[in-house]
C-alpha cells in the first residue's frame, strides 16, 4: 500500500475536514511539511474551499527553513500571499504567546520528525500541547513517518535535566510518530486537552529498504538545513553527541552528521580502537577513514582527520546498527588513546549558559563520566542502558498507532 500522510489524507477526504468548517485554522510547519506532490501544506490549505486559515507557526529554522544553525532566531512576518501573521516559535519565544494562541481555534501540527528526542520539533510539539490545554485551543496531528524507524536506543533523560532538546524522560531514539508522542505528552503531563491525530495509512516501519521511510517512493524534503537525506537520519541519535564536543560533525561538508573529525586524531587508529573495545556496537554499518575540511563551523578551513559513518549500501543491518552506542564508543577510543584531548566543548547551548552541552544532550552526566573514567567499560555503560530501554518500551505500548515490525 502507498504511504498516505496526515496531510495527504486531510486533502483528500471531506468528512475528515468537516470539524475545520467554521473554525479559524493555524498550522504549524516547516520545509518538509509537503504533500505528496511536493506543495507545502500551508499553500495547499489555502486552496482547500472552507478552510479559514488564520495564522501559521514556524519551529526552529523557521516556516521555509530559513536559518542554518542552532541559536540562530527567526523573525515575525506576515505571509505576503496568504496576509495572514507568520509567528516563529524559535525567536522572541519558543513557547506560544497568549496573543499567539488567539489568533486560532484549531492548530493542525505537520512537523516532519527524524525520531531523535534531541531535535527540538518534539518540544515544539510539547509547548503547543501545554498551551492549547491552557488555552482550551484544539490541537490535530497531522502524521508522517519515523524514519529512524521502531528502534530504541540510549539512555534516557534524567528528572531535572529537562531542556529544549530535552522535553522528556525518554532515550535517545524513542520509535515513536509524532501522533504517538503527542499522546504520550498528554498521557505524560497529564494534559487537558482535545488533540486529535490524523494518522497515516500504510507506514510500514519494519520493511526494507527503507526501514522507517519510503525510500523510492517519496522525496526527502530536509526538514532542517542538515538533515540531507536519510543516511543522517539513521545515524543522527549518535552522531548529534558531537554537538557537544571539540570534533567536527561534518557542518560545513556536503555530509554533515554522518562523519566526525577533527585535525588532531587518528581517525585509523581510532577506528582501531573501537573494534578492539566493543566490535558489537559498530555492527550494521561499515566505517571508513577519511578527510575533510569543513567551509564553516567548528575547525572551518581545516583539514580534519575523519570517519565516516557508511549506512547507505547493503552492509547497513538495520536492527544491529546502533548509532548512539558507536559514537559513544567513538568518544570512549579517543579517550584512550589521548587522555588529555579536549573532548568536551564549553560554550551556550540551546540556551542552556551553565551546563556542558554534551550532559545537556544526552540528559544527565552519566555518558560524559563513563568516557571520562579510564577505569568503565562498554558493559557498564550498556548496563544502564539497557534497563532504560527496556523500560520505553514498555511504557510507549500504550501510545502505539502503528505495528512496531
Amino acid at each position: 500500500m502507498a504511504l498516505k500522510n496526515g496531510i495527504d489524507r486531510l486533502l483528500e477526504d471531506k468528512t475528515l475536514r468537516l470539524p475545520l468548517v467554521g473554525k479559524r485554522v493555524a498550522i504549524l510547519a516547516h520545509p518538509a511539511s509537503v504533500t505528496r506532490d511536493l506543495t507545502h501544506s500551508l499553500d495547499a490549505l489555502a486552496e482547500i474551499t472552507g478552510i479559514n486559515l488564520s495564522a501559521a507557526f514556524g519551529p526552529q529554522h523557521g516556516l521555509r527553513g530559513d536559518k542554518q544553525d542552532n541559536m540562530m532566531e527567526s523573525p515575525n512576518f506576515r505571509d505576503p500571499k496568504l496576509d495572514i501573521p507568520v509567528f516563529s516559535l524559535y525567536g522572541e519565544v519558543r513557547r506560544p504567546t497568549d496573543v499567539m494562541m488567539d489568533t486560532f481555534d484549531i492548530l493542525l501540527v505537520d512537523l516532519q520528525d527524524l525520531g531523535c528526542r534531541i531535535y527540538t520539533f518534539i518540544t515544539t510539539l510539547r509547548y503547543v500541547l501545554e498551551a492549547a490545554a491552557l488555552h482550551q485551543k484544539s490541537v490535530w496531528i497531522l502524521d508522517r513517518p519515523n524514519p529512524a524507524g521502531r528502534l530504541i536506543e540510549g539512555l534516557a533523560l534524567r528528572p531535572g535535566w529537562e531542556s529544549f532538546v530535552g522535553a522528556g524522560p525518554m532515550p535517545m531514539r524513542h520509535g515513536l510518530t509524532m501522533g504517538e508522542l503527542a499522546r504520550w505528552f498528554i498521557d505524560f503531563l497529564g494534559l487537558d486537552v482535545d488533540c486529535r491525530v490524523i494518522t497515516m495509512e500504510g507506514w510500514e516501519p519494519g520493511s526494507a529498504p527503507g526501514y522507517g521511510w519510503p525510500l523510492g517512493e517519496r522525496t526527502w524534503i530536509n526538514p532542517s538545513p542538515n538533515a540531507p537525506n536519510l543516511w543522517m537520519t539513521r545515524c543522527y541519535a549518535g552522531t548529534v553527541m558531537l554537538e557537544g564536543t571539540t570534533l567536527s560533525e561534518g557542518r560545513g561538508t556536503t555530509r554533515p552528521l554522518e562523519l566526525f573529525g577533527a585535525p588532531d586524531i587518528d581517525a585509523g587508529a581510532l577506528i582501531k580502537k573501537m573494534h578492539d573495545l566493543a566490535p558489537a556496537w559498530i555492527a550494521g554499518c561499515r566505517l571508513r577513514e577519511c578527510w575533510f575540511e569543513p567551509t564553516f563551523h567548528k575547525h572551518a578551513g581545516r583539514l580534519c582527520a575523519g570517519v565516516q559513518i557508511h549506512v547507505e549500501d547493503g552492509s547497513y543491518q538495520h536492527l544491529d546498527f546502533r548509532p548512539w552506542r558507536l559514537q559513544a564508543l567513538a568518544f570512549k577510543a579517543l579517550r584512550q588513546l589521548q587522555p588529555a584531548y579536549p573532548l568536551w566543548r564549553d560554550f551556550p547551548y540551546e540556551y542552556e549558559l551553565e551546563r556542558l552541552a554534551i550532559d545537556i544532550i544526552n540528559g544527565s552526566v552519566l555518558l560524559r563520566e563513563w568516557v571520562d573514567d579510564n577505569q568503565t567499560t562498554p558493559y557498564d555503560l550498556d548496563t544502564v542502558t539497557l534497563t532504560d530501554e527496556k523500560s520505553w518500551e514498555e511504557e510507549r505500548q500504550a501510545f502505539l498507532l502503528y505495528a512496531c515490525g
